[in-house]
């Protein structure tokens, strides 16, 4: 089944702190444009975050926005990156496993 990428899509590095601040569980997902590996988890993590509404996406390509790599020291994409009321909680890369990664989602939704 195909998934539009339904993720708000992050346009510059000060949107994405904004949008940090701004939410108290804020999700952001860093892709790169050529990663297979980006497209392949990211329709499973959308539809994984449709359970936790609590939860807020954006996503944010490091070809488009480079600073991304180094604001958040991230070496491979994707990078997942679950803050709670502006600190980082969850950090998932590259090989991503959906079980553990729906149990911290529910961990930390259940406190919030």
């Amino acid at each position: 089944m195909f998934y539009p990428n339904n993720f708000q899509q992050a346009t510059s590095i000060e949107e994405i702190r904004h949008f940090i601040a701004d939410n108290k569980l804020a999700f952001v997902y860093i892709s790169r444009t050529n990663c297979g590996v980006c497209h392949a988890v990211q329709p499973q993590v959308q539809e994984m975050l449709e359970e936790f509404p609590t939860i807020k996406a954006i996503q944010a390509n490091a070809d488009d926005i480079p600073e991304v790599a180094g604001e958040f020291t991230v070496f491979t994409a994707p990078a997942l990156l679950l803050f709670v009321e502006g600190k980082e909680m969850i950090r998932e890369a590259r090989f991503v496993v959906m079980d553990e990664l729906h149990h911290q989602f529910q961990r930390i939704a259940d406190n919030f």
